[in-house]
């Protein structure tokens, strides 16, 4: 294609907007009942808080949109949005709200989005699947900071300055992950610190969500200790989390029969059809294990220790102090109380990377920055992050089964970000959109899911 060198341009339209994917958007958010809930349970004093509705939703809009910024915000005031939506803030006073909340007006916001998710679930097929088996993942990450004006940025266990975000994540075998507890926190945080509420609440979440079957919570090594396993347990949910390699684990390993070891499906693995197994680079096998043996007697927790090993290519980076075992093969262990078989239970247990994916996919959208120096504000715009992926997974339910699994990103690009010309015939608001839109049927079953009458 080549470009058409006799051109102008004018940005003079007052009927253009750039999202028409946020109105079956924002029409879900209010069916699913945002503006209540924020009025029910959001009360930050003062002018801040007036209108904290239209406030949050303005917010929510701008990320669902794209906005990684205060300042972004601004693009649901551009062309015809005000035609559409009433209540738009701009972002000053919107910057203004974010910086009226303290702590406890943060855990308010975190209502609503627990709230708001288990609505999203009941009306839309958001996670499918979830009355048999279900997941949840948690884990942290740094988001990287400059400058000194910000309030709790501090070096993390990555050595870079910035803040620590917590997130939990709720999927299933066949619905894609969604968030179902987020918490900033200082950038000097360790990883595990605040784990067991966080698990708790999520646990909780996700069962009012529709997860009533098997519920698994997933972790690395991280969030090895006693007390992250307890909070599962009591929560009425399983645990399996990336052991430690410390000596206790390492004597578990060899005490391993070398006839205990199970072929499994890896990286070119080839099954052998006489035998009826897989010939492969990685193994599987279990064994009884009890951790936690330094604590009381009553706090000593025994599962299943599944390990999995793969042969080592580089005998040179053995850990020191390590047998001859250890020089063949790496090993990777699991604590688990699953009831899955053994290969399930490992295979499964990999799939925590899936919590990972929702970090980057929120790095390179809302939480590209932490937008305020303010640490409560900041706190409250990674709530509204939340809301806004969730809010984005539940639409692109509606649109289809390939976008229900997509990555944000490309929701954006597909079902949000499309230009359209608001006209008015007989008084009713009419969006005409590009032709030959190659989502247009998506899209359009989204639009009339979210616009249909409760």
């Amino acid at each position: 294609m080549r470009v058409c060198h006799n051109l102008s341009a004018d940005f003079d339209d007052p009927n253009l907007i750039a999202c028409a994917g946020l109105v079956p958007v924002m029409a879900l958010a209010e069916k699913a009942g945002l503006p209540g809930l924020v009025g029910e349970h959001v009360s930050v004093p003062g002018s801040a808080g007036a209108n904290a509705d239209l406030k949050v939703a303005s917010l929510v809009a701008g990320m669902v949109a794209g906005a990684d910024s205060i300042e972004d915000v601004d693009l649901v005031r551009h062309g015809g949005m005000p035609r559409l939506f009433a209540g738009c803030r701009a972002p000053t006073t919107l910057g203004t709200h974010l910086r009226g909340y303290q702590f406890g007006h943060v855990r308010q916001l975190d209502a609503v989005a627990s709230r708001l998710l288990v609505n999203l679930a009941r009306a839309t097929p958001l996670l499918g699947g979830a009355d048999q088996v279900a997941y949840v993942d948690i884990d942290d990450t740094i988001r990287a900071t400059h400058g000194y004006a910000k309030q709790g940025v501090g070096y993390g266990y990555t050595k870079v300055k910035g803040l620590n975000v917590q997130i939990a994540t709720l999927s299933t075998p066949t619905a894609a992950p969604v968030i179902v507890g987020t918490r900033l926190r200082k950038g000097n945080t360790s990883s595990a610190h605040g784990a067991p509420r966080m698990i708790g609440d999520a646990v909780s979440t996700a069962k009012k969500a529709g997860a009533v079957g098997l519920v698994t919570v997933r972790a690395d090594s991280a969030y090895y200790n006693r007390d992250v396993i307890a909070a599962t347990t009591a929560a009425g949910a399983y645990f399996s989390v990336t052991a430690r390699m410390d000596p206790a684990v390492t004597a578990a390993i060899t005490r391993i029969p070398e006839d205990a070891w199970v072929g499994i499906k890896y990286p070119e693995a080839i099954w052998e059809e006489a035998e009826q197994r897989w010939i492969s680079e990685a193994q599987v096998a279990e064994v009884p294990y009890t951790a936690f043996t330094s604590r009381p007697q009553d706090q000593h927790v025994t599962a299943r220790l599944i390990v999995r090993r793969v042969a080592r290519r580089n005998p040179k980076s053995v850990p020191a102090g390590q047998a001859q075992l250890f020089t063949t093969h790496r090993h990777h262990t699991v604590f688990s109380n699953s009831p899955l078989s053994m290969l399930a239970a490992e295979a499964s247990h990999r799939d925590h990377a899936v919590v990972e994916q929702v970090i980057a996919d929120l790095k390179s959208g809302p939480l590209a920055h932490a937008p305020s120096g303010d640490f409560c504000a900041n706190g409250a715009w990674t709530v509204l992050a939340a809301i806004a992926y969730n809010l984005t997974r539940a639409a692109a339910t509606l649109a289809s089964a390939r976008h229900a699994r997509a990555r944000p990103a490309t929701i954006r690009a597909q079902l949000i970000n499309i230009p359209a010309r608001i006209a008015n015939r007989a008084r009713r608001l009419r969006l005409h959109l590009p032709t030959n839109w190659p989502w247009a049927h998506p899209w359009d079953a989204m639009f009339h899911a979210a616009l249909a009458p409760t």
